[in-house]
């Protein structure tokens, strides 16, 4: 196929070329694959690059890179690429070996990778897809990179949600590609110098006024911004809440443990929660409706305890208003999915066969099952619904966008079918879900300004 890049694409592949370590925060259905994959022609091209490592969330790894390659034209012959996602351990070591200029690997193997090659780095060239992957500074992942970072001549990073969950999140990233110069050498010191803690351990931090202005400032040379509804005619999200009301003694029951932390069962078994996260964790089950068991130490089992059904009950009459389209159901417990099961015996499950995904692009699974975690990076799945409901709300901001994003405005769009998306929520009054949907919103209007004066500072620029 004949790439004819649009305007944005065109400043954006400018932007890579000429900023050595660049964060390209793009906004899904933009095209941030071609305009990377380009930029690594061209500097393959001119020597400006040798070799190039390009890691990836394990399904990206496997296919979207070597597919984005033979889609277009002018990569053909220009950018010589091989995915080592999904290799068996056992083979690994083929990766040491193999001269093709373009490595693909998944974030897992880079550690391996790091210890194998002993500091004999080959990549002068390095590629964080989904860069959001190295956000934690405790990770494998992160320490690796770091340690080989001084061999790494040009660094490319890759994300729709860069501050997923507020502007800590920038940090480890931003440090793999400047070694502190920007937001500060050590985490503490980007802490102190831009936020203020919420509680007395620390654990809790909030942006001091002017720090979105001043963190945007200090990345705008380094960054890129583009976001989907600058430039394309999107259809619209509908959001819906769906109000799901306990009866008036679980209600009861349920601000007892609240304020207890002791929950007696119908079974006779109790459920104790000596924290404050481990509370959390229980309530959010108890207004799913069922709830992890205890042994008789206290500690977590498997085994679990039906509560209610209301969020069932609310779910049915979600998928009856669909009026027979296809719906895609989210959902976060093991015990969410065995009741899901037993009350929908006609879903399926999105599991790694790819079949399963064709036949729900073709119209043949009328409810589909999905862990956020599961229907994140790379999938295509627009083709089969155009409504998606959340059983169980999660914490995770990403996790919460990608999956809407697998059947969101832009993949319609994409598609050839731009047609409302909507999103049902289903929350438990008077519980843990008002505080998570609250979180969901106040870390989603955080993200959105910071990319949005990412993006005037661009124009600006």
């Amino acid at each position: 196929m004949k790439y004819h890049p649009r305007h944005y694409q065109e400043t954006a592949l400018q932007h890579l070329l000429e900023t050595p370590m660049a964060a390209l925060y793009a906004d899904m259905g933009l095209g941030k694959t071609v305009v990377v994959a380009t930029a690594l022609a061209e500097l393959l091209d001119t020597l400006q690059a040798q070799r190039v490592l390009v890691l990836a969330p394990k399904r990206v790894a496997l296919s979207v890179w070597t597919q984005e390659v033979d889609k277009w034209d002018h990569l053909h012959g220009r950018l010589p690429i091989k995915s080592f996602a999904g290799l068996p351990a056992k083979h690994r070591k083929e990766i040491l070996t193999d001269d093709t200029a373009v490595h693909v690997l998944n974030y897992d193997v880079l550690p391996w990778l790091v210890r194998e090659l002993d500091g004999a780095w080959p990549y002068d060239v390095v590629v964080l897809d989904e860069s959001s992957k190295v956000k934690s500074r405790a990770s494998l992942r992160w320490r690796a990179l770091k340690h080989v970072r001084p061999a790494i001549r040009r660094m490319v990073q890759m994300t729709g949600t860069p501050a997923a969950n507020g502007l800590l999140d920038l940090w480890a990233p931003t440090y793999l590609l400047d070694q502190g110069r920007r937001l500060g050498r050590t985490l503490k010191s980007y802490q102190e110098r831009w936020f203020y803690p919420c509680d007395r351990e620390g654990r809790q931090w909030a942006p001091i006024e002017g720090a979105v202005d001043q963190i945007t400032e200090a990345l705008r040379d380094t960054c890129y911004t583009l976001r989907a509804k600058d430039y394309l005619d999107l259809p619209p999200l509908v959001v819906n809440e769906v109000d799901v009301r306990l009866p008036a003694s679980l209600q009861a029951e349920y601000r007892r443990f609240e304020r207890e932390m002791l929950l007696s069962l119908a079974s006779d078994r109790q459920i104790t929660a000596v924290s404050a996260a481990a509370r959390s964790g229980k309530c959010h089950q108890f207004a799913q409706g069922a709830i992890y068991l205890q042994n008789e130490d206290g500690e977590p089992t498997t085994d679990w305890e039906r509560i209610h059904d209301e969020k069932i009950d609310a779910l049915g009459e979600v998928i009856d208003s669909a009026g027979g389209e296809p719906v895609l159901v989210a959902y976060h417990f093991q015990h969410d999915l065995a009741r899901l099961q037993k009350a929908f015996p006609q879903a399926r499950v999105l599991d790694t066969d790819p079949k399963t995904i064709d036949a729900w692009n073709a119209g043949e699974i009328p409810i589909l099952l999905a862990h956020p975690m599961s229907a994140g990076h790379g999938l295509n799945l627009q083709g089969g619904g155009r409504h998606l409901v959340f059983f169980s709300l999660t914490w995770s901001l990403e996790s919460y966008q990608q999956i809407i994003e697998r059947i969101g405005p832009t993949r319609q769009l994409q598609a050839g079918t731009p047609r409302p998306v909507y999103v049902h929520h289903l929350v438990t009054r008077g519980t843990v879900d008002e505080l998570i949907l609250e979180r969901l919103v106040t870390k989603a209007s955080v993200q959105d300004v910071f990319k949005r004066r990412l993006r005037i500072q661009s124009i600006q620029q």
